[in-house]
């Protein structure tokens, strides 16, 4: 019984966890750096802020959904562009 009741509780935090990341982000890139605020070719002023480093993919951006931001404290919720 005891085994059951394990193998039920292990089950639901597994789906849990896989739910929470909605099958994208797999994990924030550990690598960031800081950037300086500026204002955009449409004249916005964007506030400065820390990114990720470049490299290959979206999946690991903070603002990709499913990875977070420790920084901001937010969860990301874009869907990645490619």
């Amino acid at each position: 019984m005891r085994t059951a009741l394990s193998i039920a509780l292990l089950l639901g935090s597994v789906a849990g966890a896989s739910a929470q990341y909605g099958g994208y982000g797999y994990g924030s890139n550990s690598s960031s750096h800081y950037n300086s605020g500026y204002t955009n070719s449409h004249g916005t002023y964007v506030q400065p802020h820390y990114s990720t480093n470049p490299n290959n993919t979206q999946y690991d951006n903070y603002g990709t959904r499913g990875n977070y931001n420790p920084y901001s404290g937010q969860t990301g919720t874009r869907n990645p562009r490619w």
